[in-house]
């Protein structure tokens, strides 16, 4: 029995298995240039690197050792600070809800989801501090413009996601709930909360541990909390009084950690 001939190679020159991208090549090398154009007009020098290397080690060594003995002004700042965050926190998770219902593309109409999604875009648009500082300047110095700061960084962040976690739901559970004649809210009820509640509840920690940080900024433009005490130390050159309320707030914002993350392994 003859055996079958074999084919003939191909024509075709053989293509390499990792041809090289020129084109990605080419835009990391333009991103290269523009960031050592833009080092140079910032006047960012290896010179003046090292010398604020430095200036900051002569600045640590004036921190150390933290002085402790204000703790009443400590103590005053930290809880005021808290207070803010958990404030902030839910007024702003307590009026996302229907912020992100109104913004779902999936159970609402457009002339609904549009304006919703403009709201919370307009609450994104803007960090913490600069709208801490829009409340100072509207209502003055104090802890409420702290607040409302953080109220609207709230509705931008768990507005966006919770909208977005609605999106992504299986609306067969939703249509049961409708064929069986339940309310628009019956149906919000029993057929979206339970899809959307783990998620929801992990945006809420996340949020809470968020505006635990922002809370101790936007005390440094008047909003209240332990930044201001912590931007006044700085004003009279009180480092080792500085480094005692960093250390402050770096165990506050690890303690809010703990118990977020114990949070979302609890109630999810």
């Amino acid at each position: 029995m003859t055996p079958a001939p074999s084919p003939a190679p191909s024509a075709a020159p053989r293509r390499r298995a990792f041809a090289p991208n020129w084109t990605m090549r080419a835009v990391w090398a333009a991103l290269a240039l523009y960031t050592i154009y833009a080092a140079s007009l910032l006047d960012f020098t290896l010179a003046r690197f090292l010398t604020g290397l430095d200036n900051g080690a002569r600045f640590l060594g004036r921190m150390i050792p933290p002085d402790f003995s204000r703790s009443n002004l400590l103590v005053d700042g930290l809880l005021e600070s808290l207070q803010i965050a958990v404030i902030a926190s839910f007024a702003g998770i307590l009026l996302s809800l229907p912020i992100g219902l109104l913004a779902a593309r999936n159970l609402m109409p457009a002339i609904v989801t549009v304006p919703a999604r403009a709201l919370i875009a307009f609450a994104r648009s803007f960090h913490p501090i600069i709208v801490a500082i829009v409340f100072v300047k509207a209502i003055g110095f104090g802890a409420l413009a702290g607040i409302l700061a953080l109220v609207l960084a709230s509705i931008g962040f768990v507005g966006k996601l919770f909208a977005e976690a609605i999106e992504e739901i299986s609306l067969k559970q939703v249509e049961a709930v409708r064929a069986t004649g339940a309310s628009f809210m019956g149906v919000v009820i029993m057929g979206v909360l339970p899809q959307v509640m783990s998620r929801f509840i992990g945006f809420s920690t996340y949020q809470l541990d968020s505006n635990l940080r922002n809370s101790t900024m936007v005390g440094i433009v008047g909003g209240g909390g332990i930044g201001g005490t912590l931007f006044s130390a700085f004003q009279r050159f009180d480092y080792d009084f500085v480094a005692a309320i960093l250390i402050s707030i770096i165990a506050m914002i690890m303690v809010g950690e703990v118990l977020a993350t114990w949070a979302r392994s609890r109630f999810q």
